[in-house]
């Protein structure tokens, strides 16, 4: 048994995300192993950019409220207790309200490279304008 007492919160890198987001790692994937989980903060407006996962996402949103939005122009409202799970390979992106922090706990199967995360483009103000509009904030 290993108890981990205390994990160091990181400021996320801005190449990746838009606003202020912060992390809190839980597990980093290693041989055999590969489970890679963190408590992820967004502040208003903060969001990640569009990215996939090689083996899929689960995203537990443990505070406030955010969305989660596809290429394909789906986009949910999310709110703590809930569960959103993204599959293999959909490009995505997900971050909080504009007028409302959102914490979750990101949790993804990495492959033999890593975590398995490709990391893309900023989602634009237009983008996530339309996805706040499309779920009613």
């Amino acid at each position: 048994m290993q108890h981990i007492t205390e994990t160091p919160t990181v400021k996320a890198p801005a190449e990746r995300f838009t606003g202020d987001v912060y992390l809190n790692p839980i597990e980093a994937p290693s041989d055999p192993a590969r489970l890679a989980s963190a408590l992820v903060r967004f502040t208003p407006g903060a969001r990640t950019n569009w990215h996939s996962h090689a083996k899929g996402q689960v995203l537990y949103v443990t505070d406030g409220v955010g969305l989660v939005g596809t290429r394909d122009g789906d986009v949910v409202r999310i709110t703590a207790g809930e569960t959103v799970k993204c599959p293999p390979g959909e490009e995505h992106w997900h971050g909080a309200t504009d007028t409302t922090l959102m914490a979750h706990i990101a949790i993804v199967v990495g492959d033999e490279s890593g975590d398995g995360t490709t990391w893309l483009e900023p989602v634009t103000g237009e983008q996530y304008t339309a996805a706040l509009a499309a779920t009613g904030n």
